[in-house]
């Protein structure tokens, strides 16, 4: 699979790490749940994801750095809103949709890779302006902004403890 000891398969693991976590935080928001190691985790993870995305050697701005700032952005006012305002008030909200935006934007950067990295979907978009490749890239985005209204939804009630 990945080897962990190289730069990119750290980078990878976290943010696989990051997916799968977000994934189950996402799931939380939804039925109104908290479990906040998982969300930790998922917010470390996420940070450290768009974090190291800047520790590979480039030059010149690339979209993966915008999507890098993008991502850095949204968590430097979601991870407040959790921690600092306690997902009171507008920090609810502003925490469950940081969430919800933060992994959309794991997964549309795992979608990237998947067309550039498996021979068939590469295939079908190697430039990645392709139709399949924006059709899909469109349907994430579709999916996530819907659940992105029940995570708000799940989470402007009264959020309990998961048993």
């Amino acid at each position: 699979m990945f080897d962990p000891t190289t730069w990119v398969g750290f980078h990878t693991w976290l943010s696989l790490i990051g997916i799968a976590t977000g994934f189950s935080v996402l799931a939380d928001l939804i039925a109104g749940r908290d479990r906040p190691i998982l969300a930790a985790i998922f917010l470390a993870t996420a940070f450290a994801t768009s974090a190291t995305g800047f520790g590979f050697p480039f030059s010149g701005v690339l979209p993966s750095h915008v999507v890098g700032v993008v991502a850095l952005l949204i968590l430097a006012v979601t991870i407040p809103a959790r921690y600092a305002f306690n997902r009171t008030g507008h920090a609810r909200w502003i925490y469950a949709a940081g969430s919800v935006a933060s992994l959309y934007l794991l997964v549309f950067v795992g979608v990237a890779q998947a067309f550039a990295k498996i021979p068939a979907l590469r295939a079908a978009a190697p430039t990645q302006s392709e139709p399949p490749f924006a059709v899909a890239e469109g349907v994430v985005l579709l999916i996530f902004v819907l659940l992105g209204l029940a995570a708000v939804r799940g989470s402007v009630g009264r959020t309990k403890p998961a048993v």
